[in-house]
């Protein structure tokens, strides 16, 4: 799992790289804050640790910022421990609000907590891929891409019954639960078109035809 840390203060972010680290999570940061929104959505975290007092943007407005993009986790880590600090990170979209200073232990059971909660709602990963079927988004090598309604029925039926093969006709069924009329070449399109996206972040052959029986991945 990737952590991104949003901290200005360098001695106490790789403090808690190491930390966190020790404990098998991958973490990742900047020294350059201007841009920090764009940093931290372009490395596509699993969970995001928000200071708040930081140069150019609050870590409020970073928060609102990440929310117009992303549901990544967030927990905000911060020195500020009133009520109304803590009410307005979760009106602004936080998951979670850490005061400083903290027991690392207990830093560390939250983001357990929050990580394993995002997993189980909305995230499914297979072979290196992130598919996210309540935002439609797939995610390979930190690439994000969009899908289509029918392209998410597709590969959530495909990932659903992975290492078997799916037919054609259950795959029809999946995508009649649209408005549109599906016939067997719609199929065709849309299995295609999703095919084409998986292979632009490098995902080559990972759905794989079974003439005359369906499709498998």
């Amino acid at each position: 799992m990737n952590i991104f840390i949003v901290e200005d203060d360098e001695k106490l972010r790789d403090e808690l790289t190491d930390f966190l680290e020790a404990y098998g999570y991958d973490c990742q940061s900047s020294n350059e804050f201007e841009n920090i929104t764009k940093v931290i959505l372009d490395t596509c975290p699993d969970l995001v640790l928000l200071d708040v007092n930081l140069p150019y943007d609050s870590g409020y407005d970073i928060c609102k910022q990440i929310r117009k993009e992303s549901n990544v986790p967030i927990i905000i880590v911060t020195s500020r421990n009133t009520d109304l600090d803590e009410l307005k990170s979760m009106n602004i979209g936080a998951d979670d609000f850490v005061t400083k200073p903290y027991n690392t232990q207990i830093l560390l059971a939250r983001i357990k907590a929050r990580i394993k909660t995002n997993s189980d709602s909305e995230i499914v990963e297979y072979k290196g891929l992130k598919f996210y079927p309540e935002r439609s988004q797939i995610i390979y090598n930190n690439i994000i891409d969009e899908l289509t309604k029918n392209e998410m029925r597709i590969l959530s039926t495909l990932i659903s019954s992975r290492g078997k093969i799916v037919s054609r006709d259950d795959l029809m069924d999946a995508l009649w639960q649209t408005d549109e009329f599906v016939d067997d070449n719609t199929l065709t399109v849309n299995v295609n078109r999703l095919r084409k996206k998986l292979e632009s972040l490098g995902m080559i052959d990972f759905i794989i035809t079974k003439r005359g029986q369906g499709y498998l991945v």
